[in-house]
């Protein structure tokens, strides 16, 4: 305390053999403050509440036996005897402050001190911890660090993911969902979030798209924080890093025995050698199973992304997980449909799949022997979300029927040629002359070729509807009363 210049602290009384450490500081003008300390206090005091020597043994007693640090007064620069006596008689130090300094610059120069000495000590320790972490296996997590993080700087903090799952840290966490949203959302990390009161500081950072990162949440805004405190934030998210490319399955012995797994049932393992390969990697051949099947087209997301993203996707839940060609495939236990739970997952982290052409297929849940089934079922579900061509789509079980699955078999190049053969004369012919000629095929397919029902659907006269149907047969050469014609134009249209 008197080695801080600036504050000009005079010592009144120092106790022999008496040197104890400041935790806080709190400033006060009641008779008996007790009540509002916990030990190891600077209590900085205007001495309103003495009104004669008597309170003055009072207030030290008081203060004396909740167990503060120090005690620091001033009435107009001036410390009146009897505190000095009663504090020579509790064994406190005593410090007068000068009258031309006020109480708020002894706590904001105190607290900045306590920061900086608190920081550097932690952040050996982090340090320590990172050497560990990077030479050692697999330990206790991350919970005793945020522990330590949250008692010694004073403020809680979480590791979460992007979707706002809280996976280490102190107890009554914000609105992490909300707190998430932020995150995926936000131009600049990190970013203090008002609306929950804590500042977001990405563990990945640049290397990875948030959709797929997690990131540390401090109960405190950052831009109040000194250099220290801020570098402090950036090592731990760093050691959070660490913790998380330790879960990273690719590496791992399990991972590499479900690569390999699903690759086999991919190749065309037969049911005895699925079962066997089964018991081999620890999962329960009684129980039922769902696959599910991801890929992505655009650019904001890589195919080896798509691991952490089913992982969130599909958490809590243990998954077997592999990347075939281009597709990455999870298995999980499921006695009831997935779907839903998969769409409402998508939904909390959408904002992050933009741009990343993402499906997503899901199968019904079905017998172990059956697993290869399922799989193929959910490549066909995914392969027709490609074609609606959103953000991220997920299709179902549910949505696959017999044509909808041979439909999205077709391979490209059949697909072009077939409705370019088609519906290229139809194409040209309304880009030329303003017309619907594709719609009003599309209309008349769908009404089963009734005349009167597909032109009130076109707000169109029938004898127009004619017309059309006339001049569709004229451009292709096809006869829309042959059933054989018909079925190949609603397969074109199908397959656009």
């Amino acid at each position: 305390m008197a080695d801080l210049p600036d504050l000009k602290l005079q010592p009144v009384v120092t106790p022999e053999h008496f040197d104890p450490t400041i935790r806080w500081v709190v400033t006060t003008d009641m008779l008996d403050p007790s009540r509002y300390l916990s030990g190891g206090e600077l209590v900085l005091t205007g001495l309103m509440w003495r009104a004669g020597p008597e309170d003055s043994r009072t207030f030290v007693r008081a203060v004396s036996k909740a167990g503060i640090a120090a005690l620091a007064a001033s009435d107009g620069g001036v410390v009146p005897d009897d505190l000095v006596d009663a504090c020579r008689e509790h064994g406190l130090p005593l410090f007068r402050v000068p009258a031309d300094i006020a109480f708020a610059t002894v706590t904001e120069s105190v607290v900045r001190q306590l920061s900086t000495a608190r920081a550097s000590d932690l952040s050996l320790v982090l340090d320590r911890h990172r050497r560990l972490v990077a030479s050692a296996g697999p330990g206790g997590g991350l919970g005793p660090l945020l522990e330590m993080v949250s008692s010694d700087l004073g403020m809680r903090c979480w590791v979460v993911t992007s979707s706002g799952r809280v996976l280490a840290g102190s107890e009554n966490p914000p609105d992490t969902a909300a707190v998430a949203q932020e995150f995926i959302t936000s131009v600049r990390l990190p970013r203090y979030c008002p609306t929950q009161r804590v500042s977001i500081f990405p563990v990945d950072g640049e290397a990875t798209p948030r959709v797929v990162d997690w990131f540390v949440a401090f109960e405190s805004d950052w831009q109040t924080w000194d250099v220290p405190r801020t570098s402090l934030a950036g090592q731990l998210a760093s050691i959070v890093a660490v913790e998380r490319g330790r879960a990273d399955e690719r590496v791992s012995g399990s991972g590499i025995l479900a690569q390999e797994f699903v690759r086999s049932i991919v190749g065309g393992a037969s049911a005895a050698d699925i079962l066997a390969q089964m018991h081999v990697i620890g999962l329960d051949t009684e129980t039922r199973y769902a696959a599910i099947v991801a890929a992505t087209s655009g650019e904001a997301l890589r195919l080896g992304e798509l691991r952490p993203l089913l992982r969130e996707l599909l958490a809590p839940l243990d998954i077997t997980l592999g990347v075939v060609e281009n597709e990455a495939i999870a298995l999980v236990e499921a006695r009831t449909d997935k779907t839903d739970s998969i769409r409402r997952a998508v939904l909390s982290v959408a904002p992050g799949l933009i741009g990343s052409g993402t499906t997503i297929g899901v199968s019904a849940p079905t017998a172990a022997a059956d697993i290869r089934s399922a799989i193929e079922e959910a490549r066909y579900a995914r392969r027709l979300a490609e074609g609606r061509g959103a953000d991220c789509s997920v299709v179902g079980h549910d949505e696959l029927a017999t044509l909808a699955i041979l439909l999205a078999n077709v391979p490209d190049d059949v697909r072009r040629m077939f409705t370019s053969r088609l519906l290229d004369p139809l194409t040209e012919y309304d880009d030329q002359h303003n017309s619907d000629l594709i719609a009003t095929l599309s209309v008349y397919l769908d009404t089963n070729g009734a005349w009167t029902r597909c032109a009130e659907q076109l707000h169109m006269h029938v004898n127009s509807v004619r017309y059309r149907m006339q001049r569709i047969e004229e451009l292709t050469g096809r006869d829309l009363s042959r059933l054989e014609d018909r079925i190949e134009f609603y397969l074109a249209l199908r397959l656009r």
